[in-house]
């Protein structure tokens, strides 16, 4: 393989562990430290400002997953179309149901990432802190984060999968 391909190579392990390595430790080491913090104002604010740091450098991460992930793919001869993509027995090989377990994966932490940066995250910023609409929010937004992290472990295991020729 070509030298541009272990440097994307790289660069996706780097930007994955990033992302996936802030969203584990927000949710086994920050939040359970935020949530000891009072007044619920203060906590709210330390929720709102790391969410707001974190929201951005895991979508520059995600945009890096996408750029690196499509050359990744493209290096090892899989974005092609005719025999890979768009032949069916493909996705019957180890290899493609691999690659679909990826990508159906990649999908879903996408949309919950979005989901619970975009809507639960600046609307539980905008409620009273420590009422029971904030409380509510809070639940959701915890819920969606462990169902995020959870397919990022599946992501993983497609990853590896992948790498190894499934």
């Amino acid at each position: 393989m070509p030298l541009g391909y272990w440097i994307s190579v790289t660069i996706h392990i780097l930007s994955a562990m990033l992302w996936l390595g802030g969203m584990f430790f927000l949710g086994i080491v920050g939040a359970p430290v935020l949530r000891e913090i009072e007044p619920a104002s203060l906590r709210q604010q330390l929720f709102h400002g790391l969410g707001e740091r974190f929201r951005t450098v895991g979508w520059i991460a995600i945009a890096i997953l996408i750029a690196t992930g499509l050359l990744n793919l493209y290096y090892r001869g899989l974005l092609r179309w005719s025999d890979v993509l768009g032949n069916p027995a493909f996705w019957s090989t180890s290899l493609g149901r691999a690659l679909a377990a990826k990508l159906a994966a990649v999908l879903i932490m996408l949309v919950a990432a979005a989901i619970h940066d975009f809507v639960l995250g600046p609307r539980s910023g905008r409620v009273r802190a420590g009422s029971p609409e904030a409380a509510q929010f809070r639940r959701r937004a915890a819920l969606l984060a462990r169902v995020n992290a959870l397919v990022g472990v599946v992501l993983v295991v497609a990853a590896i999968r992948l790498a190894r020729g499934a």
